[in-house]
C-alpha cells in the first residue's frame, strides 16, 4: 500500500520543486497523474530564520515538530524537510516524533556513494557550509567534502536569501557559482552537493564544472521510493 508522504516545509521555493519532482516522476511508475497521497505545512521562513541566526536549534526543532504533528494528523506515514539547513535540527526532532523521517544529507550521501564520488563541494546557506549536516553524514559513507572560502560563503548566502527564495534567477549569480563549483574541481573534488533546496533552480547540470549532486530531487525520489516500495526509482 502507498504511503502518505507529509513535507515539512521551510521555504516557498524549494520545498515546491521537492513536491513537482514526486508529482512529476511518480507517473512513470504509477501509472499516468498518478503519485502518492501528498501533505505539506509550513511556518513562515521568518519565524525560521529569527532561530536560525540565533543558533536556537532547539526552537527550530519544535517549528519542524509542530508541523510534523499537523502531517501526521493529516494522515501522513512518513516525513522529509526538503531544507539542508534546518537539518542541524534533525536529531532533535527524530528523537521526538513518532513518524519516521527521511534525511536529505542520507539521500545524497547515497547517490555520491552509488555514482562513486569520493570528495564533495558544498554549497549552500552559510549556516549549512559551515555545520555539521554534511559532513558529518558523509563521514558515515566515508566521503569527504570542502565548503568555499569566507568571502564566497557570504556571497552564496546572499543569493540563497536575496533572489533565490524569492524566486529570482540571475545569470551573474549562476555564473558566480560555477566559478566557486570550478574551484572545487580544481581543488580536487569530484562532484558538487547544491546543498539549499533552491539551487537547482540556478545550476544546470549542463554547464556545471562538476557533476551536481541535487539535494532537492535526491530527497523527493528517496520519498517516492520509500513510499510506493520501488526499488528501481534512481536516486
Amino acid at each position: 500500500m502507498t504511503k502518505h508522504i507529509g513535507i515539512v516545509a521551510c521555504s516557498a521555493e524549494g520545498a515546491a520543486l521537492c513536491y513537482q519532482t514526486i508529482c512529476r516522476e511518480a507517473p512513470a511508475f504509477m501509472g499516468e497523474h498518478n503519485h502518492p497521497e501528498i501533505s505539506m505545512h509550513t511556518f513562515p521562513l521568518s519565524n525560521y530564520m529569527d532561530y536560525i541566526r540565533k543558533g536556537d536549534w532547539q526552537n527550530v526543532a519544535g517549528l519542524m515538530l509542530s508541523s510534523a504533528q499537523k502531517l501526521e494528523t493529516a494522515g501522513a506515514d512518513l516525513l522529509i524537510c526538503p531544507d539542508n539547513t534546518i537539518h542541524q535540527a534533525f536529531d532533535l526532532v527524530t528523537s521526538q516524533s513518532s513518524l519516521p523521517w527521511l534525511h536529505i544529507a542520507e539521500a545524497v550521501a547515497f547517490e555520491a556513494q552509488f555514482r562513486g564520488f569520493q570528495r564533495l563541494g558544498i554549497t549552500g546557506t552559510k549556516y549549512l557550509m559551515t555545520g555539521p549536516v554534511y559532513p558529518d553524514k558523509l563521514k558515515q559513507f566515508n566521503l569527504s567534502c570542502e565548503i568555499p572560502d569566507k568571502t564566497a560563503r557570504e556571497t552564496i548566502d546572499g543569493i540563497i536569501f536575496n533572489e533565490l527564495v524569492n524566486g529570482i534567477i540571475c545569470e551573474e549569480s549562476r555564473l558566480y557559482f560555477n566559478s566557486v563549483i570550478q574551484q572545487f574541481r580544481d581543488h580536487g573534488c569530484d562532484a558538487v552537493v547544491l546543498g539549499c533546496t533552491e539551487i537547482p533552480l540556478l545550476i544546470q547540470p549542463h554547464d556545471c564544472p562538476l557533476p551536481p549532486l541535487d539535494s532537492t530531487r535526491l530527497l523527493a525520489r528517496a520519498a517516492l521510493k520509500e513510499a510506493t516500495g520501488n526499488s528501481l526509482i534512481k536516486g
